[in-house]
């Protein structure tokens, strides 16, 4: 008989203790970590283990990638914020499409109220535009930034143009914050951004804008005057690369 004084003892399920112990292992391993060394730290049976990291992967918690195991998109969102790939992830991704598209491709975020250039990679043949002027004070001169700044609200663009006036790097850029505001203005989210010598004399460039959660970021190519003709396939090359690789972490995008 169940007396005032008795300890009420929950109903736990082993199961899903032993799974949760492998998902705090797994988060101690930014870079992930194989299915023996979870099963060491979680202080599991090895065949145990196997068979709750292929039920947590299934279920989208956990993701093997190269023989590790790493969070998945629904222990992403279970924090409250979009899965997103590791930065060496991206920085791969980056050098893998430079080597097949032949051309230079970046990656930038607007974070903070300023332009972030996360990766270049380039190619010995197609090396990368340098940077002879801040591509954080000069979104306005480049495909880039052009494109971050796109897709700004209202109030945010005329901050950040209030803290970086736009003014003409060569002949070919906007000459003044009017006349970029309405070349913003008339831009088509579903077409690429594209920039002719207006960051640099001799390189064209075109941006494409990437959706991640609430990130705003893009990506581009650029190429040298000379093969200008080229542009616009490269960047539809990279806009197809992008959109396998965000599938590929449940990401949303637009472009």
């Amino acid at each position: 008989m169940t007396t005032a004084s008795s300890t009420t003892v929950p109903t736990l399920i082993g199961s899903v203790q032993r799974a949760l112990r492998l998902m705090e292992a797994v988060g101690t391993h930014r870079d992930g970590a194989p299915a023996k060394q979870l099963a060491r730290e979680a202080g599991l049976p090895l065949p145990t283990a196997y068979h709750l990291l292929r039920t947590l992967t299934h279920e989208g918690y956990l993701r093997r990638e190269n023989g590790v195991f790493l969070f998945g998109a629904a222990a992403e969102r279970l924090g409250g914020g979009p899965a997103t790939p590791r930065p060496g992830v991206i920085v791969d991704s980056l050098a893998h499409w430079a080597d097949v598209i032949g051309a230079p491709v970046y990656c930038a975020l607007y974070k903070d109220g300023e332009i972030e250039m996360i990766a270049v990679a380039d190619t010995p043949a197609a090396p990368a535009v340098r940077e002879w002027a801040s591509f954080r004070e000069t979104g306005h001169a480049h495909a880039l930034g052009q494109c971050l700044l796109g897709q700004l609200d209202e109030r945010a663009r005329e901050d950040h143009l209030d803290r970086h006036p736009v003014r003409p790097l060569t002949r070919y850029s906007v000459r003044d914050r009017q006349a970029f505001l309405k070349r913003l203005g008339s831009m088509k989210r579903t077409e690429p951004v594209v920039e002719r010598q207006e960051y640099a004399m001799g390189t064209v460039c075109a941006a494409i804008p990437i959706t991640v959660g609430s990130a705003v970021a893009a990506m581009a190519v650029s190429l040298p005057l000379h093969q200008e003709e080229r542009l616009l396939a490269a960047v539809e090359q990279l806009r197809c690369e992008v959109t396998t690789l965000l599938r590929s972490f449940v990401f949303s995008i637009s472009i």
